[in-house]
């Protein structure tokens, strides 16, 4: 499914949600190679016989449908290219709206084996560039995992990575125009206080797990007695040792130990 001249033509004009993604994603190669594709020094990537973004733009509607026949959440303006008014050198593709047009709509369709935390992380960039081309303060990120599990995400916009993200893509356009190469941008993820993931089955979890509750007493048995040998320096004391342990005043006055 290739691109119309009129959709190129909209790409090669603007910063879109998917390039924000490359943006913030801090790999060197793809940010330069974006940023020659916008300043017309490069084609645009043929994306067409690259299976898993072909894979999810043949499954979009179904996705979308499958939303809404899970949520009754009804989607809206498919397909429908919209510029930022505050900011003309930002826009996007919409994949939908939705919640009577407060909400982006976003599908995407992942690996089997693709990990929660990792999806999200991966689309967090795109969610606010299209919740910030359409002043909006929500999304929903709409996933099908293979052909064996789908999962909803209601994302609420962060203020500070929004804030972050936008200058990221000003700074960006500013090196378009004045053909300056980019620099990579490394910001943090905002903590979602409603994700929620579950490690049981995950065999990697479980070892940490049943290393850390049985150490977790030991651990105790350590602080008591650090604790219990710090007490016994009076505070003149610069340096106190013996039986493999040495305690040694630094030049704050804190006590640091050391097994010999």
């Amino acid at each position: 499914m290739a691109l119309t001249k009129e959709q190129l033509e909209f790409r090669s004009k603007i910063i879109g949600g998917s390039d924000s993604n490359i943006i913030m994603g801090g790999n060197d190669e793809r940010i330069l190679r974006l940023w020659k594709e916008k300043r017309g020094e490069a084609e645009l990537e043929d994306l067409s016989s690259i299976l898993p973004v072909m894979m999810g733009t043949f499954t979009e509607p179904f996705n979308l449908q499958w939303f809404e026949k899970n949520t009754g959440r009804k989607v809206t303006h498919n397909g429908v290219q919209q510029k930022s008014e505050e900011y003309p050198y930002m826009g996007c593709t919409l994949d939908g709206l939705t919640d009577d047009g407060e909400t982006i709509f976003e599908a995407k369709h992942v690996s089997a084996f693709a990990k929660e935390e990792e999806i999200l992380d991966k689309y967090l960039p795109q969610l606010h560039h299209n919740m910030i081309v359409m002043g909006v303060e929500k999304a929903v990120l709409s996933v099908f995992y293979g052909n064996h599990k789908w999962e909803k995400y209601d994302v609420s916009k962060d203020a500070i990575y929004a804030s972050i993200l936008q200058g990221a893509v000003e700074n960006f356009w500013n090196c378009v125009r004045n053909g300056t190469p980019p620099v990579t941008i490394n910001a943090p993820k905002p903590v979602d206080p409603k994700l929620i993931v579950d490690f049981t089955g995950n065999n990697q979890w479980a070892n940490f797990a049943q290393q850390y509750r049985e150490n977790l007493k030991y651990n105790k048995l350590f602080d008591d007695a650090a604790k219990g040998l710090k007490s016994m320096v009076d505070e003149d004391v610069a340096e106190a040792h013996g039986h493999g342990v040495s305690l040694k005043r630094d030049k704050r006055g804190s006590l640091r130990i050391k097994g010999e």
